[in-house]
């Protein structure tokens, strides 16, 4: 920092002030208090550059210091006690809300205790304190709007935030409130629209917010946690844009709409970007996100869905142990942010490890709860299309929707039980026994297509797989790829080699299409199709075909090698020298040449591929030499030559 002449502090202060550097004017008055501890020019200026940088545990340390030096001034009380509720001291800040006795300060009193109030959740108590404000007040409106989102009368909150907004005119808070109750309500396009508005006007006022820049690969500074950036409502904006792009199943949209957001780096964070951070990039790095969310956990304040989605996301990676542990562990969480709902289905998934009949038991339970409200929004809705009532028809479907999931994630976990003993006809059964509720919805279709499937059903199961394949056919590398190879099978068990040719067409002129744009994005559809034709003829016991099939697909290698394929090659490979170890069947040597090959191929391109894709919270991780396609291709040249006696 360069020295500062004597009589110009005051004036290089206020510059910094004045261009937003904060940072370095605290720097400055912090070694003006060393000299002058009571300086109240110091102090004053201090307290607001703290809170301008979001620090409100200092801003109050100096607006206290300031009160006790100079009690006479009544911003200084109103100062302090707003820096301490915006810190989460929230007994201070009652305690030195109730020291502002200036009747000029009686609205701001009442104001600052309703909001500590409803950050305690004691909303009765705010609404009472509300009341004792002037009726033309906007803040009362405001403030009502929030107490009536939190009592889930989202419409009638936004006629609120509406009205306070004619009043104020433009503020991106209130914008944000707004685009939060049509959330709330499934209004998706109207919530974009004010989305969008406050983005627009974000980039517009504030260019020094590097709005966008991360996600063009632009490196940029942190912008910090800074008033501006609070004001602009751009963080919740995006977080917002976000959480709509992931309800509408658009998940690259989701993570960019993160990435857009003003950069800062982890430690400023707010606990809901790091939240939906964790949950949109699981897929990616799981470890990552679930240290977030157990980070997240141990605060005192974070989203009340962290904890649900904690557990359900340790269930769907199979860590039951630790979801029980968490369960247990928090149990005072329980009651405040599980739903009924989702205690009795974590619970019977719990159940599953230990006694998997007591917890197909519950399940069937709580499907049989979930089919009696589902019937009667069934009825509902029928009147509501008698009576023509539009608007009650919207909200009724929408309530059918949101119970007919619940019903499916159940559906699907019973049927799980019976999946991973491989007692398929059980599957089956309980899938037809749910026809009534599910059989327009595409999960189900899905698995049902699956459970035949593996019963050697084949005409059955592409008559399911058949209208998801058709529905996204423009677009077909946006369907699973084994939903693709499993239809693929599916004709050719049915003989239907045409329809099977036609289809995999579709999948290599797509593909041809992505390469094109994108010469270096790896794309693996058309390979797995292959790959698990391929695997079928080796399990029929053709393995000349069925091994070359497997060679072909992985073709080009650097473009088709990866940790998926991989298994389900080398599962042939394995297949083919237990045979050949039992001399149950005979490779002619041109064939064997061709694995040998092929093997060779996958050493010198799988040195950088994991073999195997390791669990996120494994303690004992895979050795790093030995995790690679390199070394098990290797193992299996090794094997070959045992096989044959080439090594003798």
């Amino acid at each position: 920092m360069t020295s500062i002449k004597d009589g110009e502090y005051t004036a290089t202060i206020y510059k910094l002030i004045k261009e937003g550097q904060y940072v370095e004017a605290i720097h400055i008055l912090n070694s003006q208090l060393q000299r002058h501890a009571k300086s109240r020019a110091a102090l004053s200026l201090l307290g607001f550059c703290y809170y301008h940088i979001q620090d409100f545990s200092a801003a109050a340390e100096c607006y206290e210091q300031l009160t006790q030096l100079h009690p006479e001034v009544e911003e200084y009380k109103v100062y302090h006690a707003q820096s301490l509720y915006k810190a989460g001291a929230y007994a201070d800040a009652t305690k030195a809300s109730f020291l502002l006795d200036n009747s000029r300060s009686r609205s701001k009193m009442l104001k600052l205790q309703a909001s500590i109030k409803y950050c305690e959740e004691q909303y009765s108590a705010a609404k009472s304190l509300l009341e004792q404000l002037p009726h033309d007040d906007p803040d009362l409106l405001y403030n009502s709007g929030c107490l009536l989102y939190q009592e889930g009368k989202f419409e009638e909150a936004c006629r609120k935030f509406t009205s306070a907004m004619q009043m104020l005119g433009y503020v991106p808070a209130l914008s944000y409130n707004v685009a939060l109750c049509h959330y709330s309500l499934k209004n998706f396009v109207q919530a974009h629209k004010h989305i969008d508005e406050i983005i627009e006007r974000g980039i517009r006022e504030h260019p020094e917010l590097s709005v966008g820049m991360t996600t063009e690969g632009v490196e940029v500074h942190s912008v910090g946690n800074t008033l501006v950036l609070h004001q602009s409502a751009l963080i919740e904006a995006f977080n917002l844009k976000a959480a709509i792009e992931y309800q509408l199943k658009n998940l690259r949209g989701a993570q960019e709409a993160l990435t857009d957001m003003p950069p800062r780096s982890d430690q400023e964070l707010d606990p809901v970007t790091l939240h939906n951070q964790a949950l949109l990039n699981m897929d990616t790095k799981p470890s990552e996100g679930f240290e977030k969310l157990a980070f997240l956990l141990q605060q005192p304040s974070f989203p009340p869905v962290t904890f649900g989605n904690l557990l359900l996301l340790y269930c769907k990676h199979e860590y039951y142990d630790l979801a029980a542990d968490v369960l247990a562990e928090n149990a005072h969480l329980t009651y405040k942010f599980l739903s009924p709902y989702l205690y009795e289905f974590l619970d019977s998934l719990l159940t599953c490890q230990t006694a998997p009949k007591e917890a197909f038991r519950k399940f069937d339970d709580m499907n049989a709860k979930l089919t009696e409200q589902l019937r009667k929004i069934a009825k509902q809705l029928q009147e509501a299309r008698v009576n023509r009532d539009d608007e009650g028809q919207k909200k009724t479907l929408q309530e059918y929707d949101l119970m007919q999931e619940k019903y499916v994630a159940v559906l699907m976990a019973q049927a799980r039980i019976y999946w991973n003993m491989e007692n398929f006809q059980m599957v089956e059964k309980i899938f037809r026994k749910s026809v009534e509720v599910c059989n327009e919805d595409d999960t189900w279709k899905l698995n049902v297509a699956h459970t035949l499937f593996m019963q050697n059903k084949y005409k059955e199961a592409a008559g399911f797989y058949e209208p998801i394949v058709k529905k996204h056919y423009d677009s077909i590398l946006n369907v699973s790829a084994v939903v693709l190879a499993n239809l693929c099978v599916s004709y050719i068990m049915n003989n239907q080699n045409e329809e099977a040719e036609e289809l995999m067409r579709k999948i290599e002129k797509e593909e041809e299409q992505i390469s094109y744009d994108d010469p270096d994005k790896k794309v693996f559809h058309l390979c797995i199709v292959n790959l698990v034709i391929g695997t079928l003829y080796c399990a029929k016991g053709n393995y000349d075909f069925g091994i070359s099939r497997v060679i072909k697909s992985l073709e080009p290698y650097n473009k088709k090698l990866g940790t998926d394929t991989w298994f389900y090659a080398k599962r042939c490979f394995l297949s083919l020298l237990e045979n050949m170890s039992k001399h149950m069947i005979m490779l002619r040597d041109a064939v064997v040449q061709e694995c040998i090959q092929f093997l060779e191929h996958c050493e010198v391109y799988g040195r950088e591929v994991p073999a195997v894709l390791e669990q996120p919270l494994e303690e004992r991780l895979a050795h790093i030499g030995k995790n690679t396609v390199t070394y098990e291709a290797r193992l299996l040249k090794a094997l070959f030559y045992e096989v044959i006696g080439w090594n003798k």
